[in-house]
């Protein structure tokens, strides 16, 4: 039996298939560790951002064990945020510190959720870990599942650059976001960015906030 996928297609899909059983398995897991007192000091980007925007219903791509989720769903009626991931271990972590959290198993470039169902879908620190391959399918979904805002915090480069990330070939990349956006979706506009440090609780990551033009 012959198919008429293109062999690049086919090669993109097992790329991100790579990618998304490294972060499933015990890679992932042993970055739900590391990360496990990630949230203690992120309280007042979260409670800043929401003041400034409307906002009910919130999606984060990449929740981890969730160290936003947990300054979000205070603010918002909990039954509205939903956090999506690969990782069990990660999502067991969520449900059990969150539990009235949406805690959502899924690959990020191919969202179950319809389109426009969420004010604000966001990224931080995920991006990142897209291959080149997949990246696009991730920014569509998100822009898709939006009906106002995207927001992404990820590292920045001027070019896009690879780097090495515990032992692991095509697992971290530096980028220019704000570019990739705006070059994908016109009907995007930033309305806020800045920069997030390590006491913070961030990695040094720059963000951006986007409104869909209406």
């Amino acid at each position: 039996m012959t198919t008429s996928e293109p062999p690049e297609a086919r090669t993109s899909e097992a790329e991100a298939h790579r990618l998304e059983a490294l972060w499933a398995g015990g890679f992932g897991d042993d970055y739900v560790q590391r990360n496990a007192d990630a949230a203690a000091v992120r309280g007042p980007f979260w409670n800043g951002l929401l003041d400034r925007i409307e906002c009910e219903r919130v999606l984060e791509v990449g929740c981890n064990l969730g160290a936003n989720l947990r300054w979000i769903a205070p603010r918002l009626d909990p039954v509205h945020v939903f956090g999506i991931d690969v990782n069990r271990t990660a999502l067991g972590a969520v449900r059990s510190a969150l539990p009235e959290v949406n805690s959502v198993w899924s690959p990020a470039r191919s969202l179950p959720f319809r389109d426009g169902f969420f004010d604000l879908v966001f990224t931080m620190g995920v991006l990142i870990h897209q291959p080149e391959e997949s990246l696009p399918d991730v920014m569509d979904e998100m822009v898709r599942c939006s009906s106002r805002w995207v927001l992404c915090g990820e590292y920045h480069a001027d070019e896009t650059v690879e780097v090495p990330y515990r032992g692991e070939s095509g697992a971290l990349f530096k980028r220019d976001y704000r570019r990739l956006f705006l070059d994908r979706f016109p009907a995007l506009a930033v309305v806020d960015e800045g920069f997030l440090g390590r006491d913070e609780g961030w990695d040094d990551i720059t963000w951006q906030l986007f409104e869909r033009r209406r």
